[in-house]
């Protein structure tokens, strides 16, 4: 397959690390291929609302600290605004405004009723007790009360938090309501409203669209290697999926460095970072190597499945592998996107390839509406159905416009996008 590659820049550090500066580029770009009138395209530059909010927290020893809490509402033309909410130390409103972009682009390429939102405390989570995690939940969930709900704004787990989190987040916002309110988020215990498969979704997702990218380059997935940078949740499914399916693991690994062996991993008896955090490295195999030469392993397929920012232009020349399939958010940079597209790299984008998660969510919103609960089986089975119908879509603009994966994935969502706007008019 040939594709038009864009030209090959270079980055800024400051650019390196903008998830805000990376979406607008990618907003533009997506838009030279599309008609789509230029107003529309200056609006989604920009979010609709970016609340910021302090978050006052008694530590367990009776002092009090305050934070600073952020959600960023990006577009909302489709549906009720989506996306996590996570603690992490750099969180900042840019950011979170970048990732609700991002979450508007994932929502629309999947069909989805959703438009993107993203938010967080600027704070690390492992400097906290659970009884303090517990605390600044709630008070957050004070704090946002006004802007979220079901129907407004419907928040979920990422980085730091998780379904426990978003437990408290439900209890703090039904308690102010005076009746229960699992819609409010996703990504909860199944116990209390959440669904089944949720927190495996977008590893299974990943590794649907990493099987149906090696058919459609005519592979067979037992002739396949792949490398999987980061064993987290997300890597971790997509890893023990593809496996089972019958690809070979070369490598997997986590924040310490990865195991290697070129015949394959037992990816099952590999612990996750939940199951048994950074223990990665003390498990039996050949050779051990960093995370950094995991990314340029000679493979048939990479999955960057850690953190952002991962493959830029100072490696992408060095990416060995034929396909790039993204489980992380934003894990090629803009630059190191126009290297690989030269060297006709393919870049499956993480909008598509780790949109389990969102999709899983909607069932889980869709499950609270009607207070009946899915079954397993079901939820899987609606996700592989949505999986192909976009990854279809996406295929269908790759063809017909000569585009790259992560091009056509922004032109299917811009184009859904375009027509609600048009659609729906500007008011006043």
């Amino acid at each position: 397959m040939t594709t038009t590659p864009p030209t090959r820049e270079t980055e800024t550090d400051d650019e390196l690390d903008s998830a805000l500066v990376t979406a607008r580029r990618q907003l533009e770009r997506a838009a030279a291929h599309i008609d789509v009138d230029p107003g529309v395209i200056e609006r989604l530059k920009h979010p609709t609302k970016v609340q910021q909010v302090s978050v006052p927290l008694e530590r367990d020893d009776g002092s009090v600290e305050v934070y600073t809490g952020y959600r960023a509402q990006h577009d909302d033309v489709r549906g009720p605004y989506k996306g996590g909410l996570r603690y992490h130390p750099e969180v900042t409103a840019e950011e979170c405004t970048g990732l609700s972009m991002w979450m508007t682009w994932k929502c629309a390429v999947m069909d989805l009723p959703f438009g993107g939102g993203k938010g967080g405390v600027a704070i690390d989570p492992k400097s906290l007790s659970s009884d303090e995690t517990e605390r600044l939940t709630r008070r957050f969930a004070e704090e946002l009360r006004d802007v979220v709900g079901p129907t407004k704004d419907v928040p979920a787990p990422d980085m730091g938090t998780d379904a426990q989190t978003m437990a408290w987040f439900m209890d703090a916002y039904s308690m102010q309501q005076g009746e229960t309110v699992p819609g409010i988020v996703t990504g909860k215990p199944p116990v209390i409203g959440g669904s089944y498969g949720r927190e495996e979704a977008p590893g299974r997702s990943t590794a649907i669209v990493t099987r149906e990218a090696v058919d459609y380059n005519g592979r067979d997935l037992s002739d396949t290697t792949v490398a999987v940078q980061g064993f987290g949740s997300v890597g971790a499914n997509a890893a023990r999926l593809l496996e089972d399916w019958g690809a070979t693991i070369v490598a997997v690994s986590d924040v310490n460095g990865a195991i290697y062996d070129p015949d394959g991993l037992s990816t099952h008896d590999v612990p996750t970072h939940e199951e048994e955090p950074e223990a990665v490295l003390e498990q039996d195999a050949p050779e051990t190597i960093t995370n950094e030469d995991v990314l340029e392993l000679d493979v048939d397929v990479l999955i960057p499945a850690a953190v952002g920012n991962v493959i830029t232009a100072d490696n992408a020349d060095a990416i060995a592998a034929d396909i790039v399939v993204e489980g992380a958010n934003g894990p090629t940079t803009f630059a190191a996107d126009s290297i690989l597209a030269e060297r006709d790299v393919q870049v499956i984008p993480d909008i598509l390839a780790n949109a389990g998660g969102v999709t899983v969510s909607y069932f889980e919103w869709l499950q609270d509406i009607n207070r009946r609960q899915w079954s397993l089986e079901r939820v899987n089975a609606e996700l592989e159905e949505h999986m192909l119908e976009a990854w279809n879509d996406v295929r269908a603009e790759v063809e017909a416009k000569d585009l790259t994966w992560r091009d056509a994935a922004y032109v299917v969502a811009l184009s859904r996008i375009a027509e609600a706007k048009a659609t729906r008019g500007l008011w006043p």
